[in-house]
C-alpha cells in the first residue's frame, strides 16, 4: 500500500507547529490545522483518516487569503487537488476563487431507487451493463475531437438532448457566447447527457433491503471545462501586480464589482445548471437502460432523484453575513437535506441527511477520497488485486482502471465515521454494476 500519505496521529511532526486537538465544542469532530501563517482558522473533520502533506500545505495557503471569511473547513475525503485541494469549503466575502471551483464545474451525483428488487434482476448483468454502456455515451478518443470522439453524441444528439439543450441552456450560452465567443467551439450540446472520464461513472446498485438504485457521477463536460479555465486566467490578469503577493498564483480571485466578477457569476452558475441537466437526461437513459434489459418486470422510481453537486459556489448566509461558499469536493449537508457520498468502484455508497452544523458551512465529503494518485496506484496494484477486489460487480476488471481500484481510495466507513457530526445515514447502498469512461 502506499505509504506517503500520514495519518493524523503523524501530522505534528509532518507540519511543524499544527494543533491537533480535537475540539471539546459540543459533539463536534473537527481539529485546527492552522498555522502561524493563516489569517482564519482550519477547521477539519479527519479523525481517524489519513491525509496528504501536500493537501495540507495547500490548505494553509488558503488559509491566508484576505477574502476568506471565518474559517476553511475540511472534509473526511480530503487530498491534494490540481490548483485546489478536494474536499475543501471556502467561503469567501465579495470575492471569488475561481481555481478552487475548479474546472469540472457542477461536478456531482444524481440517484435514483427504484420499485425492483434484487430478485427482479437477471443472474447475468452483463446485458443490463452493455445497454447503459450503448445508451449513454462515456470515455474519449481522437483527443475528444468533435464528431469522432466517442465520449460525445459524434454530432448527432438525440432529440431528448436537443430539447433540454434548445430550451433550457442554450440562451444563457448565447449570451456567454456573445462576450467570449471561443466557448462557441467547444463540446456544448454535443457532451450533454454524456458521462465523461477518470472517475465519473454510471452504476446500478442494491440497499440493505435489496431494492435497486441507480446512481451516476458526472458534471459539466468541455463546456464547463473550458468556462473554468478561461477565468482562472481571467482572474490572474485581473489581480494584475498583486498577484506576486499570493502564496500561490492559482488562488487569485476575483472581487466584486471587478471587470469578470458578474460573467464569472454567470458562466459558473450556467455551467453548474448544465450539469445538473446533463446528470438528468443521462439518469434517463439508465432508466430506459434497465427497462431494455431482458427478464426485468415493469418499474418505477420510488421518490424524487437526489442530483447533487459538489465542485460549485453558490451565495448562502453563514454566521450573520452573506458569503460565496465554495465546496470544492463537498457536498451540501443543511439540516434535512439529503445527499450521496460514494465510496469507490468496489465500496459502499452512502444516502445521508444533513445536520446543518454551522461550523462544516452546512457541508459533508462527497466521496471517500484518493490515498494515493492515478500514478501510484497504477504502480502499486496489479490486475488480479482489482478482480479480487471487484469480485461480484459487473464492471470493467483491464489495467486502464487501475487508477480507480478501490485500493486506491480511503476506506469510506472511516470517511462516513469522521463526520458523524455533520450527517446521519439514510442508506447503505453496494454497487453491481460500473460503467466507467
Amino acid at each position: 500500500m502506499f505509504r506517503s500519505n500520514k495519518g493524523l496521529s503523524s501530522l505534528a511532526s509532518l507540519a511543524g507547529s499544527v494543533r491537533v486537538d480535537v475540539t471539546n465544542i459540543g459533539q463536534a469532530r473537527w481539529r485546527s490545522l492552522k498555522d502561524e501563517n493563516s489569517k482564519v482558522d482550519i477547521k477539519a473533520w479527519v479523525d481517524g483518516v489519513s491525509m496528504d502533506s501536500g493537501a495540507l500545505e495547500q490548505i494553509r495557503a488558503c488559509s491566508q487569503l484576505p477574502v476568506v471569511f471565518k474559517h476553511i473547513a475540511v472534509m473526511p475525503d480530503v487530498h491534494y487537488g490540481k490548483a485546489a485541494t478536494v474536499g475543501t469549503v471556502i467561503p469567501t466575502q465579495n470575492a471569488i476563487i475561481p481555481a478552487a471551483v475548479g474546472v469540472d464545474i457542477g461536478c456531482g451525483m444524481i440517484a435514483a431507487e427504484t420499485s425492483l428488487t434484487a430478485n427482479d434482476l437477471p443472474d447475468s448483468l452483463v446485458e443490463l451493463r452493455t445497454n447503459i454502456e450503448m445508451l449513454v455515451p462515456h470515455g474519449r478518443t481522437h483527443n475528444g475531437k468533435k464528431g469522432l470522439d466517442v465520449g460525445g453524441w459524434r454530432g448527432n444528439p438525440t432529440d431528448r438532448v436537443m430539447q433540454v439543450w434548445k430550451n433550457d441552456l442554450k440562451p444563457g450560452f448565447d449570451r456567454l457566447v456573445s462576450r467570449y465567443p471561443r466557448l462557441a467551439y467547444t463540446n456544448n450540446d454535443n457532451h450533454l447527457g454524456t458521462l465523461g472520464t477518470g472517475n465519473h461513472f454510471l452504476e446500478v446498485h442494491l440497499d440493505e433491503h435489496d431494492k435497486v438504485w441507480l446512481m451516476l457521477h458526472s458534471g459539466s463536460r468541455g463546456v464547463g471545462n473550458a468556462i473554468g479555465f478561461s477565468f482562472i486566467e481571467l482572474a490572474k490578469q485581473d489581480m494584475g501586480k498583486h498577484l506576486s503577493n499570493l502564496p500561490d498564483q492559482d488562488l487569485a480571485y476575483i472581487r466584486e464589482g471587478s471587470d469578470y466578477f458578474d460573467d464569472y457569476v454567470e458562466g459558473v452558475g450556467w455551467a453548474q445548471h448544465y450539469a445538473k441537466m446533463n446528470r438528468m437526461i443521462m439518469m434517463e437513459n439508465m432508466i430506459e437502460a434497465l427497462r431494455r434489459t431482458k427478464g426485468i418486470p415493469p418499474f418505477k422510481a420510488v421518490g424524487k432523484a437526489i442530483n447533487c453537486h459538489h465542485n460549485y459556489v453558490e451565495k448562502e448566509r453563514h454566521f450573520g453575513k452573506d458569503v460565496w461558499v465554495t465546496r470544492k469536493g463537498a457536498v451540501r449537508a443543511g439540516e434535512g437535506e439529503l445527499g450521496i457520498i460514494p465510496g469507490s468502484m468496489g465500496t459502499d455508497c452512502y444516502i445521508v441527511r444533513g445536520k446543518g452544523n454551522a461550523d462544516s458551512f452546512c457541508s459533508c465529503s462527497h466521496g471517500a477520497g484518493r490515498e494515493m494518485s492515478r500514478v501510484q496506484a497504477r504502480r502499486t496494484f496489479s490486475i488480479q488485486e482489482h478482480m479480487a477486489a471487484t469480485e461480484g460487480i459487473e464492471c470493467r476488471k483491464d489495467k486502464d482502471v487501475l487508477d480507480e481500484t478501490p485500493m486506491a481510495y480511503k476506506p469510506i466507513a472511516a470517511v462516513i465515521d469522521a463526520q458523524s457530526d455533520l450527517i446521519d445515514i439514510v442508506a447503505r447502498l453496494k454497487q453491481i454494476v460500473c460503467v466507467k469512461g
